[in-house]
């Protein structure tokens, strides 16, 4: 199948999950395909294969995600929705080969982000908070996590509400209850400016925009109160590890 195979069938859930009412929502790279249509380009600097679709939703309204998706032709893989605890569901279409991956209340690999009533502020994806989350929160940072970085940060403007706009409040809400959250997110975020001038592909005016929106985006995690809990965890530093490993994980990231 190609991109633009891809593509339709995402359209065609997104669809069918909106006719019966059930919360289903894209992330990954079709998530960031959507979301930034003018900067899309950057993702052909990878020669990006998209592998499969991935989705958000709630453990409330799993057995709505299993009726609709089987209906559509998609079977099951019910052990990882056991092994997982309920929080994820794999599934494969006979006829197509193509993979589902469904998220349910969270997001969890080296650090959480979860949905928590956040996927109705989108139609389509999850928010573009939740996007700059997704990818921010992997330790060891590949160059498809910081080529969808840049997209969103040069298609989108930082703000303190959702729609088009990257709630950088949210962000720096989350950051200042978890100093993990916080390391990882603003060491990943230096990452992103100092590797974006290093690509051919973005035009000087390209690069001093990403750089510009790290720099406030940076600037607005570091001004925002801590809490008591991160003071005191800020106080040991990186002597303790502060993530969790992924490695494991690895084929569960390969789409995001």
């Amino acid at each position: 199948m190609d991109k633009e195979d891809f593509e339709a069938e995402a359209d065609r859930l997104l669809r069918a999950a909106r006719a019966e009412g059930v919360t289903l929502r894209l992330l990954g790279a079709l998530a960031f395909k959507r979301r930034c249509p003018v900067h899309a380009r950057l993702q052909d600097v990878l020669k990006r294969v998209y592998t499969d679709i991935d989705f958000a939703a709630y453990s409330k309204e799993a057995r709505k995600v299993q009726t609709l998706l089987s209906r559509e032709g998609y079977v099951e893989d019910e052990m990882t929705y056991v092994e997982s605890e309920g929080s994820r569901m794999v599934l494969n279409h006979p006829a197509t080969g193509l993979h589902l991956d469904v998220f349910l209340d969270k997001l969890d690999f080296c650090h959480t982000v979860l949905w928590n009533g956040r996927l109705e502020q989108e139609e389509d994806t999850i928010p573009l908070a939740e996007m700059l989350m997704q990818k921010m929160q992997i330790v060891q940072l590949n160059e498809k996590d910081i080529v969808d970085t840049i997209m969103l940060l040069l298609e989108h403007p930082l703000g303190d509400r959702d729609g088009e706009n990257i709630n950088i409040e949210l962000v720096a809400e989350v950051c200042a209850r978890d100093w993990g959250w916080w390391r990882t997110l603003t060491m990943n975020l230096a990452k992103v400016k100092q590797i974006a001038v290093t690509y051919p592909q973005l035009s000087d005016q390209e690069k001093l925009r990403v750089a510009e929106q790290v720099d406030a985006a940076l600037a607005r995690l570091q001004a925002k109160p801590k809490s008591l809990g991160w003071k005191l965890r800020a106080k040991v530093g990186d002597r303790k590890k502060w993530y969790r490993d992924v490695g494991e994980l690895a084929p569960q990231m390969q789409g995001l």
